[in-house]
C-alpha cells in the first residue's frame, strides 16, 4: 500500500516530518497485518476482535506519535528542564479512532482476509495522510470513493509516497496538478487520459487530442502533456532549488485504453492497454527501501503546498483555557 503524504491542500503529518513517518506507517501496517494473519490462521479471529484489538491500534499508534514529540521536544528544550516538562505536559489526547478495524469473523481464506484488511486500511490512510496529531481535515467524500486514488494506495509498493492532485503556492497563487508519485528511485508526474473502454486517443503537439471510439462520436480532448510538463516544470524547479538528485519521469496513463503518439516528446513514458500490464507487474515487483533522495524530495515539494486545516477539539479547548489563565493572571 503506497502512502498518501499530500491530498489536495488538506494537511499532512508528512509535513511535520517526512523522515519518520513513512518508516512508521510501514511498521504499523505490519505489525497489524502478522496479528491478523496470526490470529486468522490460529483460528482465533473471533477472540481478537472480541477483546482488546481496537484498544490495541490505537494505544500503539498514539505511543508512536507520542515518542516521535517526546524525541523533538526533548533535543530542542534540553537546557532548559522547566520548559522541557512544560512542552511534554502538552502531548495531546489521543486521536480519533482512525487505527480501528473491523474484520469479520467468518473470512474464507488469507486472501480474503488480506482484501479486506487493505479496504479497511484504505479509510485509515485517508485519515492518516490528511490529519496531524494537532490539526485535522474534513476530507471530501469523493476521495473515500475515488477509484484513482484507490489504484495508487491500495496496489503500488509501502515505499511509494503519492501526492494527489496537490496545490503549490507559486508566486503567490495556487496551482493544482495531477498525481505525482515519489518512488525510492525516481519522481514521476503521471496525468491520466482514461474514458470508455476500448478508446482510442490521436496524441500530437496541438492543445487538443482527438478521441475515437467505435460507439460514440469523435471528440476533442485537452493534450494531457499540457498538465505533465507543468508538473515536470513544478518539481524540476523545487529539485533544483533543493539539490535533490532524483530523476524526474513524465508519465501519461490510460489502463483501458488506447494512445497512438509516435512522436512523444523525449523522457515522456506513454502508457496504454497494451504497455499497462507490463508496466504495472514492474512496478509491484520493486522491493526497494526508501532512500534519502527520495525523502529529500518528498520535503522538498510538501515544503510549497498549500494547507488549509483546522486544529482538533482538544487543542481548542486547551488554547482558549490557556487564553483564559493568562487573562486571570
Amino acid at each position: 500500500m503506497a502512502q498518501l503524504i499530500k491530498l489536495q491542500d488538506y494537511v499532512s503529518r508528512y509535513e511535520q516530518d517526512i523522515y519518520r513517518y513513512p518508516s512508521q506507517f510501514i511498521k504499523l501496517k505490519k505489525q497489524q497485518w502478522d496479528k491478523l494473519k496470526a490470529a486468522y490462521q490460529d483460528g482465533e479471529l473471533e477472540q481478537l476482535f472480541s477483546s482488546s484489538y481496537e484498544a490495541d491500534l490505537i494505544e500503539n499508534a498514539y505511543e508512536e506519535e507520542k515518542k516521535g514529540i517526546f524525541k523533538r521536544v526533548k533535543g530542542m528544550f534540553r537546557r532548559n528542564k522547566e520548559e522541557e516538562v512544560k512542552v511534554e505536559t502538552e502531548v495531546p489526547k489521543r486521536e480519533d479512532n482512525i487505527f480501528s478495524l473491523h474484520i469479520p469473523a467468518d473470512i474464507g481464506s488469507l486472501a480474503d482476509l488480506k482484501q479486506t484488511f487493505l479496504n479497511q486500511l484504505l479509510r485509515f490512510q485517508m485519515k492518516w495522510g490528511s490529519s496531524t496529531i494537532h490539526e485535522k481535515s474534513f476530507v471530501d467524500s469523493s476521495f473515500f470513493l475515488d477509484e484513482k486514488l484507490r489504484f495508487f494506495l491500495q496496489r503500488f509498493p509501502d515505499t511509494f509516497l503519492v501526492m494527489y492532485k496537490p496545490v503549490f503556492r507559486l508566486k503567490n497563487a495556487p496551482v493544482e496538478v495531477d498525481i505525482i508519485v515519489i518512488s525510492p528511485t525516481d519522481a514521476w508526474c503521471i496525468t491520466f487520459l482514461e474514458a470508455e473502454e476500448d478508446a482510442a486517443f490521436a496524441g500530437s503537439s496541438e492543445k487538443f487530442w482527438l478521441r475515437r471510439h467505435h460507439k460514440y462520436p469523435n471528440k476533442k480532448v485537452l493534450n494531457p502533456m499540457i498538465s505533465a510538463n507543468r508538473m515536470e516544470n513544478i518539481v524540476s524547479q523545487l529539485f533544483q532549488l533543493y539539490e535533490v538528485t532524483l530523476p524526474i519521469k513524465k508519465v501519461v496513463l490510460s489502463r483501458n485504453g488506447y494512445i497512438d503518439y509516435p512522436l512523444a516528446p523525449y523522457g515522456t513514458e506513454i502508457i496504454d492497454k497494451r504497455s499497462f500490464p507490463d508496466w504495472f507487474e514492474k512496478i509491484r515487483k520493486g522491493s526497494a527501501p526508501l532512500k534519502h533522495q527520495q525523502l529529500k524530495g518528498a520535503q522538498a515539494l510538501l515544503e510549497y503546498c498549500q494547507t488549509t486545516s483546522a486544529k482538533r477539539m482538544e487543542w481548542q479547548v486547551e488554547d482558549s483555557e490557556q487564553i483564559e489563565d493568562n487573562q486571570t493572571s
